[in-house]
């Protein structure tokens, strides 16, 4: 739990920093930090900084619950610590870098709260099986600028420029400035353009080793937020913030690869392995309660349903995009499934885990995978529906035994009494609960934060 800080500050002089951002996810996803400086790391970073234990349980308004007895024990702290290999430059902030935090209790034992820990847990569980998950996360958002009520709007508003770069999607430079800018960090972007909605980006990372994926996934989301904001304007990954326009999805490419790095989702003959049937069965299995951490807000629920080109029912198909899980038509060492009921609000460390807990119940148990969803999916009524509600997901997340095992009872817990109380204000606030239109509690509560 502690670091070498003299050589840590050592290395970052060197390079000309002089604060270092510490940041971490909450459960919730926020990025939560405290600015170091450099000078000073030998007495802020050898054993530390700490944190108090309440911020895993702070809802998106500010309110404080008692989850894990975190209350009920005198808000305890928690001790981070820097992953220096973590350490990322900010190149539109000069003399300041990012470094993601581990968490740990008091006593120097993992939290079993903390996001990261929980999947390099699920990574754990495969590594026993001589097994490797890699991952490719794939995101949309938009850019929002204030309208002359101080409500954010869409920044463009000319529809049918999907898949478009240049001034006319960009007018002002803020995506080329955002592309430019997270090629300097060395996070694995390699291409973005406009989406289908006006307004709405897209931004592809590479693939990577699953944890380094999720870390990429933070310093991506995170970055862009900043970047965003010192233009004035809101990136927002929110799953659906126009009642109008389509939402933004959180889509996961997933594969898995022996010792010797040897992709081992696909055949000679081109056919899908035993390996690759056996994830799609284990995802498709514990689909209910993956909802939960795909689309973790009450407004992701009304991004889904059918003819929306987002997941309805718990089905896969061979590149079929009207289904939950997608199996892309590259095969040898780009065979890989997509993942695409993931939500732009997801936690990229609660999601990630989940999803591959979920595969590895699918190799563990032999799971046999159902047949493909053929043509528009969205029909087929072979399959089940997916949650249509956050309130229905977490039921399922409550009653899915595997994933409370994998993941560990006390971050399913957390985050159920966390989604719970989202529930219950936004039932308090809206006259009409049910309806598909994005209400002013979900920008209130949502939008800024996500």
């Amino acid at each position: 739990m502690t670091i070498d800080a003299a050589a840590l500050r050592t290395d970052l002089e060197a390079k000309g920093i002089d604060v270092l951002r510490l940041i971490y996810a909450d459960i919730l996803g926020i990025t939560r930090s405290k600015d170091l400086l450099v000078s000073q790391l030998e007495r802020t970073a050898t054993n530390g900084p700490t944190f108090c234990q309440g911020v895993w349980v702070t809802t998106t308004r500010g309110g404080v619950l008692d989850g894990n007895d975190i209350m009920s024990n005198g808000l305890q702290d928690l001790v981070s610590c820097i992953d220096p290999s973590s350490v990322t430059m900010m190149p539109w902030e000069p003399g300041v870098a990012f470094a993601i935090a581990d968490a740990f209790e008091p006593d120097g034992s993992a939290s079993a709260l903390a996001p990261r820990s929980v999947l390099r847990g699920v990574i754990a569980q495969y590594a026993a099986l001589g097994l490797t998950p890699v991952v490719g996360p794939e995101l949309e958002f938009y850019i929002a600028e204030r309208a002359e009520n101080g409500d954010w709007q869409r920044a463009l508003s000319r529809t049918g420029r999907v898949y478009t770069t240049g001034a006319w999607v960009d007018p002002d430079g803020t995506f080329l400035h955002l592309m430019r800018m997270l090629d300097r960090m060395d996070i694995g972007v390699v291409a973005g353009n406009h989406e289908f909605s006006p307004s709405q980006y897209e931004i592809n990372l590479w693939h990577g080793e699953a944890l380094r994926a999720a870390d990429r996934t933070f310093l991506f989301k995170t970055a862009i937020k900043d970047i965003v904001a010192r233009t004035g304007k809101l990136a927002t990954f929110l799953g659906k913030p126009w009642s109008d326009e389509g939402g933004s999805g959180f889509h996961l490419h997933f594969s898995v690869v022996d010792a010797s790095g040897k992709n081992l989702m696909c055949e000679p003959d081109g056919q899908l392995t035993t390996t690759s049937n056996r994830l799609i069965a284990g995802i498709l299995a514990h689909a209910p309660a993956l909802a939960a951490f795909t689309n973790p807000t009450v407004n992701a629920y009304k991004r889904l349903g059918p003819d929306t080109l987002a997941p309805y029912r718990a089905n896969w198909g061979h590149d079929n995009r009207s289904s939950m899980v997608r199996v892309p038509p590259e095969r040898g060492a780009g065979t890989r499934l997509e993942v695409r009921i993931g939500d732009g609000a997801a936690n990229p460390y609660l999601m990630i885990a989940a999803v591959l807990a979920a595969g590895l119940d699918g190799l563990t148990r032999e799971l046999e995978v159902p047949p493909t969803a053929d043509g528009w999916s969205y029909e087929n009524e072979s399959a089940a529906v997916l949650p249509t509600t956050l309130a229905t997901a977490l039921d399922a997340l409550d009653a899915d035994t595997v994933l409370r095992e994998a993941l560990g009872a006390a971050v399913v817990d957390v985050f159920s009494i966390l989604k719970r109380d989202e529930v219950e204000r936004y039932e308090q606030a809206c006259e009409d609960p049910g309806t598909r239109d994005v209400t002013r509690w979900e920008l209130d509560e949502y939008l800024e934060d996500y």
